[in-house]
């Protein structure tokens, strides 16, 4: 589980880290023809050519280890302000950061 500084504090920087290697592990058996390293300007599309069913898994797999289900990743991955395809490691890490820490 992610360090916490309480029960529903996680910061940034843990958020990230964990998120990278959320993305490392859960995209090992993936041939997305992706051959940099993962990181915070990472486009989830883009770069790392994602399909549907690999962002369920990738959900599955953040929702567990943060022990959170029920996020509202339909506002992040359905948006009608911004390109989907642009979506980077980091705009999921701030997503998780709003949402995690929401009350």
């Amino acid at each position: 589980m992610a360090n916490t500084k309480n029960v529903n504090c996680f910061d940034r920087d843990t958020i990230l880290r964990d998120l990278i290697n959320i993305i490392a592990e859960t995209s090992y058996d993936w041939e997305n023809g992706f051959s940099g390293t993962v990181g915070k300007e990472t486009r989830l599309i883009a770069d790392l050519a994602l399909t549907s069913i690999q962002i369920v898994q990738l959900v599955i797999a953040i929702e567990k280890h943060f022990q959170r289900q029920g996020l509202p990743f339909q506002k992040l991955f359905m948006s009608d302000t911004r390109d989907v395809g642009d979506l980077r490691v980091l705009d999921l890490a701030e997503f998780l950061y709003t949402h995690l820490n929401a009350p």
